[in-house]
């Protein structure tokens, strides 16, 4: 089973931003600890900044592996190129927030990636990566 697990905008910052927020793990340390424990999944990872970039990911796996697991991070709220670029692939998604995105401001409210994902998992800190990856299983 191969599995995406894809962050976007700001992500590269866990365990040094608002860390009453998102924690005090990197997620480089997050994601060794999942590659341990589902050894026999065969993981992959790939944060960016970048909008075209996430979308590029996207197009690139989204017909080859078992599943995605996408933290759009704010352009969860902004991206219809995002939802787009799901809409259009084959590997189900599923979408995660680290955050109760419900329990934040409005404008978190709204996804433009929930209406083309298999599902959504927020709340549960980075445990959200880790239901959703058994979710795939």
């Amino acid at each position: 089973m191969k599995i995406l697990i894809l962050n976007g905008p700001n992500l590269n910052l866990l365990g040094r931003r608002e860390p009453l927020i998102y924690g005090n793990l990197t997620f480089d340390q997050f994601f060794e600890s999942l590659k341990k424990k589902y050894a026999d999944v065969e993981l992959h990872y790939f944060q960016s900044n970048v909008e075209g970039e996430i979308i590029n990911k996207l197009h690139e796996v989204g017909f080859g592996f078992d599943g995605i697991i996408l933290n759009a991070g704010a352009y969860t709220h902004t991206s219809i190129a995002i939802g787009d670029a799901i809409k259009g692939i084959e590997t189900p998604v599923i979408e995660v927030h680290i955050s109760n995105v419900y329990a934040r401001e409005e404008f978190r409210h709204v996804s433009y990636i929930a209406p083309n994902a298999k599902g959504i998992i927020a709340g549960f800190g980075l445990q959200s990566y880790e239901l959703a990856l058994e979710s795939f299983i």
